[in-house]
Formats: C-alpha cells, structure tokens, sequence
C-alpha cells in the first residue's frame, strides 16, 4: 500500500449512522478485500460520584493529533497486510450514546483485521492527544481520563 499523505480525522460533532454505513458501502467495489472490522466508540453515561455523564466534549491540538494519527495509520500498514484502513475522530459535544471514534480497517484476509484493528485502537489512546471533558446532568463538567 501506497503510504499517504497526512488527513484531517476529526469530524465535527457525533459520527453518525449513516455516515458509517456510507463509508462501508463505498468499499463494495473492491474485490481484493476479504475482511473488514470496525471499532465504534461510543459516550457512555457512565455514574461519577453520584453523578451521570450526559455528553463528552471533545478537543484536540488539532495539527499534533492528525500527524499522530497518520504516524499510527502508517505504522499499521507496515506491521499488518492491509488494503485500507479509515479513522475518524468526534471534535465538540457528543452525548450519550452516540459514536465518537470510528475505525475501519480491511484486508485480503480476517485474521489480520482483528489484530490490525486492536493495535490501532490501543494507539490511538495512548498517543493521541484528543481530550474530553464529561459534562454531567448537572451542566458540571470535569477532564476524562483515558483507561
């Protein structure tokens, strides 16, 4: 695969459902693909100190965040024999439930989606610079920390 050059992954706001399947459906026509696997993360309304999460607000260095990205997208084309792969990031409020990070990784062959697809995700919470803030039912909000 032909490495690429650095993408912009944040998409304004929830990554919605139509927005995914759009995204699977444009890789129909190709027919070297065997597998696909797909991470969808998801706010959850977690319970903190008594209190329920009801959005996450996320904000990023915009510029350190997508050269992180690509530094992790072309490390996974090195390490896996993948045909693609896709990653988009929630920026602004995304409430409870809906989706904040999609992953989209394929290949000739399904064991390697699985391997692929966990070893980005993992990056990606370890590298990248992308910060939410838990906004809780009672409009008080504090920094999520990654786990």
């Amino acid at each position: 695969m032909e490495k690429k050059k650095l993408k912009n992954v944040f998409i304004q706001g929830a990554i919605s459902s139509d927005f995914i399947g759009t995204s699977i459906a444009k890789h129909q026509s190709k027919t070297s693909i065997g597998a696909h696997n797909i991470f969808l993360g998801q706010v959850r309304a977690d319970t903190i100190d008594g209190k329920i999460v009801t959005a996450i607000d996320y904000t990023a260095y915009e510029e350190m965040a997508n050269q992180k990205f690509h530094d992790i997208r072309e490390a996974t084309f090195d390490k896996f024999d993948l045909t693609c792969m896709h990653i988009y990031h929630s920026l602004g409020t995304v409430k409870a439930g809906e989706i904040c990070l999609f992953v989209f990784v394929s290949s000739p062959k399904r064991k390697v989606v699985f391997k692929a697809l966990e070893y980005v995700v993992e990056a990606i919470k370890a590298d990248v610079p992308v910060f939410g803030k838990e906004i809780f039912e009672d409009q008080t909000h504090q920094w999520k920390e990654n786990s």
